[in-house]
């Protein structure tokens, strides 16, 4: 595959909803393509003894993430109040790209995406690292517009990282701790284009509920 075709795909898909801005289009030209996705899980380690944990079970296996409530607290506060109301129960991995990201939590089956409430202010300069395996809040060209939707990170993506690609960043609030394969199952799934969006795949990647485990 061409940088070309790496790109055009992503141009297409940027639409007024949360995602990564238009800038990190050159990233992905430039060395996306060299950076080899890591085949090891991220180590969970000895988790903090406020460490908060949530369990997606998807339609492909569980994935557990643990959020860092001391590097970006009002970003966990949102995440962790949508979880509790069960607002990600019942949604999609919408869009997938197999070098780069997984992002879900917004948009229904049927592409549909669900109303939120007011959006976060940006944390990105918590420190914490867009790394094969982060948990990192989607948002638009403001840097203040994260709402409900995340992404995972499937590579290194260094350039997503305050400050860059557009002098903000992007806030990673947490980490995969269990489920890294369950991710690489859904980064390879087949995706193609569905109510005018790109990168979605084409058999529904359900998030059947979300859950606080810890």
């Amino acid at each position: 595959m061409n940088n070309t075709n790496l790109l055009d795909p992503i141009r297409m898909t940027l639409r007024k909803v949360p995602w990564v801005s238009v800038a990190v289009a050159g990233y992905l030209a430039a060395s996306m393509l060299s950076s080899p996705a890591r085949a090891a899980e991220p180590a969970a380690g000895a988790p903090a003894a406020a460490a908060t944990r949530v369990a997606f079970e998807t339609s492909q296996g569980r994935i557990v993430v643990e959020v860092k409530a001391d590097k970006a607290p009002k970003t966990v506060a949102n995440f962790l109040q949508y979880v509790n109301d069960g607002f990600y129960d019942g949604t999609i991995f919408h869009r997938v790209i197999s070098v780069f990201m997984i992002q879900g939590g917004g948009f229904t089956p049927d592409m549909a995406q669900k109303p939120t409430r007011e959006p976060v202010p940006s944390e990105s300069t918590n420190g914490l690292k867009n790394v094969r395996g982060a948990l990192a809040m989607a948002r638009t060209g403001d840097p203040n517009s994260a709402t409900a939707q995340f992404f995972i990170n499937v590579v290194d993506n260094p350039r997503l990282d305050y400050p860059n690609p557009d002098g903000h960043g992007y806030t990673v609030f947490g980490n995969v701790v269990e489920g890294m394969d369950v991710v690489d199952k859904i980064r390879v799934v087949p995706t193609g284009q569905r109510s005018g969006f790109q990168d979605v795949p084409l058999t529904a990647v359900m998030i059947k509920t979300a859950r606080v485990v810890k």
